[in-house]
């Protein structure tokens, strides 16, 4: 039996989580343990817990503990977590926006596995590489095509956004619980991918490309594709590491698209051998 406990002061210290504390701050709360994130929405909450991600709280809005997030509630029953419920007003007042759904809850980080075990462990073929991709948004959205079109696995450098921050998973629709990930670190960024046996090809403006349909990079047994930050793209050391480079062909003098628009049709292309 889940019991609730109601929101009648935005002071209460229990609630810095959800408004006070930065996504950087949650990452790194109760070390040496890991952190937190913030999951909104019984949907990804279910996809989160569909992958093994635990509650630490949740905070409601009154109504909807006998709605869309009934079901949620009654999976959550065997974890001993505080349930902080409101009206939406005062929801709407802590996380500075009205709550569509009505239900937000901080959630357990897991530990993450190194590129070699999550690669053996899921037998990935087509891999998606994120290079410096810093916006939540476009990180979201990457991760839901990758899941829509047949990456087996994603992979973020150290310099991308975090994959777990609050809008990036609410973009994904809780597909960065689906899709498996990781960091891959800096020295790592060709050498794990090349023991494993990867082709990479990058997708970059330049005129020595080959076609975004090259059957040669089609019929890669292993491929890795590197798309990279909002408005830089790639680093040109990057580019040149990899053994192919494509160009996406564009009309009306449009000369780039947005990474993750970019992102859509990559996937689509060399997921299909």
């Amino acid at each position: 039996m889940v019991n609730f406990t109601e929101v009648t002061s935005l002071q209460m210290p229990e609630l810095a989580i959800y408004h006070e504390l930065s996504e950087n701050q949650l990452y790194h709360y109760n070390e040496p343990d890991l952190g937190l994130f913030i999951a909104e929405s019984p949907k990804v909450i279910g996809r989160a817990l569909d992958a093994g991600y635990e509650p630490f709280s949740f905070l409601l809005e009154k109504d909807q503990t006998e709605k869309e997030a009934a079901q949620i509630l009654e999976r959550c029953e065997k974890y001993d977590v505080p349930y902080y419920v409101a009206e939406s007003k005062i929801l709407t007042q802590i996380t500075g926006y009205h709550l569509t759904r009505g239900v937000l809850c901080a959630m357990k980080r897991k530990p993450l596995e190194s590129v070699s075990d999550l690669i053996t462990r899921t037998k990935a073929n087509r891999v998606a590489v994120l290079e410096n991709v810093t916006n939540p948004t476009n990180a979201g959205a990457i991760v839901r095509n990758a899941a829509a079109l047949g990456m087996d696995a994603i992979l973020f450098t150290s310099g991308c956004t975090d994959p777990l921050y609050r809008r990036a998973a609410r973009v994904s629709m809780g597909c960065v619980f689906q899709v498996p990930w990781t960091i891959i670190p800096d020295a790592e960024e060709f050498s794990s991918l090349k023991e494993l046996g990867f082709k990479t090809v990058a997708l970059a403006l330049r005129n020595d490309t080959k076609v975004i349909n090259d059957p040669e990079i089609k019929s890669a047994e292993k491929l890795a594709i590197f798309l990279g930050a909002e408005g830089d793209g790639l680093l040109p050391e990057t580019i040149a590491s990899c053994d192919w480079c494509v160009k996406i062909p564009m009309d009306h003098g449009v000369d780039s698209l947005n990474v993750a628009a970019c992102s859509a049709l990559a996937f689509w292309e060399f997921s299909r051998q």
